[in-house]
């Protein structure tokens, strides 16, 4: 990874736990990209992010990396990470698979090594695989972007 990549700090929180300006921030940051870069209209703050422990990846004060993270049972019957994202700056960087290794590592510190599941966007299915997600079924639309189950075996 880069110099830039280990200058990142990392925060899990629970929701409970967050600033208002880390929310304002990760709000922003999902904003940004999942609805204007992407130019996909879409409920994203869906009820879900009180139920999700929040990891907040920060680089000279700015909100760079996020993901949420879900125990078994809430989004899928595995564990899950979701709304995994890196500032459009840092994209070529390596970032983003430090915030996935990330993801992984605390989820498995948080509620112990298990399997995950996520919903990936289906462009991005050779990125997860280099993290041992392997595609569990066939490919679906959500919100007009197709999209596909993986699975991290414990």
């Amino acid at each position: 990874m880069s110099k830039l990549t280990d200058s990142i700090s990392w925060r899990f929180v629970d929701f409970e736990s967050l600033t208002t300006g880390e929310l304002y921030a990760l709000l922003q940051l999902r904003s940004e990209v999942f609805v204007v870069e992407q130019n996909c209209v879409f409920q994203d703050m869906d009820g879900a992010d009180a139920q999700a422990m929040h990891l907040l990846g920060t680089l000279q004060g700015q909100l760079v990396a996020y993901a949420r993270c879900f125990a078994a049972g809430v989004k899928f019957a595995e564990a899950s990470i979701g709304r995994v994202i890196t500032r459009d700056v840092l994209r070529g960087s390596g970032a983003g698979h430090v915030l996935v290794q990330q993801a992984i590592a605390q989820l498995s510190q948080h509620w112990g090594r298990q399997a995950i599941r996520i919903g990936a966007q289906a462009r991005l299915e050779s990125f997860y695989a280099q993290h041992g997600f392997v595609s569990s079924g066939a490919t679906y639309i959500e919100d007009d972007i197709p999209h596909i189950e993986m699975l991290r075996s414990a």
